[in-house]
């Protein structure tokens, strides 16, 4: 099944766990990647069960309530893929904010909600050992409420891989901001492996949503390496 990107995946090309951002015909859309074979990786699961609960809701609701969704959307811009910016409509609009407002454990949202935007989190400072690894913000916002801060991180990388933030991926859920530095040593080995001499590179992208409108703010990118203790 295809669905049509949204701001949600402003950065999005290409394939990455389990969903394919395309182009045809000029038109962009996203849709669940293809593999030859019929085993399915928990992510491809959780991402086709997002969007299908979402489609369901969105034929679920009222005239009204599409009228509304298409008018905040003709006051709204997405990016495509290319990076370019684009309209949406109501339904795109509706996808990408209860999105991350279902993946941050949330109810789908009916009504459209008040948008205000959200600025993208302080660069941050990530520790990787054999024995630890962490990740620390410099600065977190006074007020974060209903924020949530996304992780994302590819699996171990060569020392000969320069650039590698388009395999980042999810490895744990979404963590509250906190000034503190934040383990996510067996989050990351259990998803992606322990990095290693032979593999010692890892790179993230990090961002924040706002789990009361579903907005999402811009990625920050980020890489560490294995070191010594």
């Amino acid at each position: 099944m295809k669905y049509n990107p949204s701001i949600a995946f402003d950065e999005m090309s290409g394939s990455a766990k389990g969903v394919t951002a395309a182009k045809t015909r000029g038109r962009k859309y996203i849709r669940n990647r293809g593999y030859g074979g019929s085993t399915r990786t928990s992510f491809q699961s959780s991402v086709k069960a997002v969007f299908k609960q979402l489609s369901q809701a969105w034929q679920g609701l009222t005239n009204e309530q599409i009228l509304a969704w298409n008018a905040a959307a003709n006051t709204a811009q997405g990016k495509s893929v290319l990076g370019t910016k684009a309209k949406i409509s109501g339904a795109n609009l509706f996808m990408r904010l209860n999105y991350w407002v279902v993946y941050c454990g949330g109810n789908i949202m009916t009504a459209v909600p008040n948008l205000a935007g959200v600025v993208a989190p302080d660069s941050a400072t990530i520790t990787l050992t054999a024995s630890a690894m962490t990740f620390q913000l410099a600065t977190i916002p006074s007020d974060v409420t209903n924020l949530k801060l996304v992780i994302q991180a590819s699996d171990p990388q060569g020392n000969g891989i320069t650039r590698a933030y388009s395999k980042a991926a999810a490895f744990a859920d979404p963590y509250t901001p906190v000034a503190t530095a934040i383990d996510i040593k067996s989050a990351y080995d259990s998803k992606c492996g322990a990095p290693s001499a032979g593999s010692p590179k890892v790179f993230f992208k990090y961002f924040y949503v706002n789990t009361a409108t579903g907005e999402k703010s811009g990625d920050v990118l980020a890489q560490a390496k294995l070191s010594s203790e």
